[in-house]
């Protein structure tokens, strides 16, 4: 089973996830731009960006859910898209690898049962010890006591543990994370904030909440609203950056009159 515990993790050796040039378009409009990433096996990278700045668009493509319209993305040095995916040996060993959770947790679920909603992926790729691997994740995600429930009556919060736990009985290497705190209520975030920042693996969460940001991860990769990388680095100094925040429409400026002066300021207020 994939470890459980707290402590931090040096990334090493070549990128597991590389992206060269990598654009997409819908429709004739471009969603991302000519972007160059790469990340190692062990970091902790959140993927920050306004609405519409194409962050859901570069999770697909890293999960193999889409080809990019240009450039490619290689996963642990192989090519990767629905094409390549076609090939078994290449399909079952990154549907087990790479996960993604998706924002809505009802666009992952479609089983009869809890359980069956866990053991789903284990099933689909033969792995063993199914029944271990389930009451194991929903053990570690506090949701034991509903294995034998419909997922679709479980609150929301519940719903994104239980996709959650479906993905870590894969036990994948690297975990795609699509703004997961979005519908989520203080305590399930702080809950999921912890659960992640325990898990021994490569993890690219989105968000576009500057407060949360330094919680996932310690690098980042922003994209503007043209769609194009305007930061890859340390999460520190870019949540210093105001002027930066506000370029990605992360942070907005607004007018303040004091007295009968009137100058304009840029905020960051979920962060500062």
């Amino acid at each position: 089973m994939i470890e459980l515990r707290y402590r931090p993790v040096t990334p090493v050796g070549p990128p597991v996830l590389e992206l060269v040039g990598v654009g997409h378009a819908y429709g004739g409009q471009d969603v991302l731009v000519d972007l160059d990433l790469a990340a190692r096996a062990g970091e902790r990278i959140v993927l920050l960006g306004c609405n519409g700045s194409g962050k859901s668009t570069l999770l697909k493509i890293m999960n193999g859910l889409l080809a990019p319209t240009r450039g490619t993305f290689r996963y642990a040095g192989q090519a990767i898209g629905p094409a390549a995916l076609k090939a078994p040996d290449l399909h079952r060993r990154f549907r087990s690898e790479v996960a993604l959770l998706f924002q809505n947790p009802d666009a992952m679920l479609f089983n009869p049962t809890v359980f069956d909603e866990i053991a789903f992926g284990p099933r689909q790729l033969g792995l063993a010890d199914i029944p271990d691997r389930v009451r194991h994740w929903a053990g570690q995600v506090g949701v034991e006591r509903h294995l034998d429930r419909a997922p679709f009556g479980l609150s929301g919060g519940e719903k994104q543990k239980v996709c959650l736990a479906a993905l870590l009985a894969l036990e994948p290497k690297v975990l795609l994370l699509d703004e997961p705190t979005a519908a989520l209520d203080p305590r399930s975030t702080g809950w999921l904030v912890d659960f992640l920042n325990s898990l021994v693996v490569t993890t690219v969460v989105s968000t576009h909440n500057l407060s949360l940001a330094p919680e996932l991860g310690q690098r980042g990769w922003v994209l503007g609203e043209d769609h194009r990388l305007l930061h890859d680095g340390p999460l520190g100094p870019l949540l210093d950056d105001v002027e930066r925040l506000a370029a990605a429409n992360l942070a907005h400026t607004h007018s303040h009159r004091h007295g009968g002066l009137v100058h304009r300021h840029s905020h960051a207020h979920d962060w500062r």
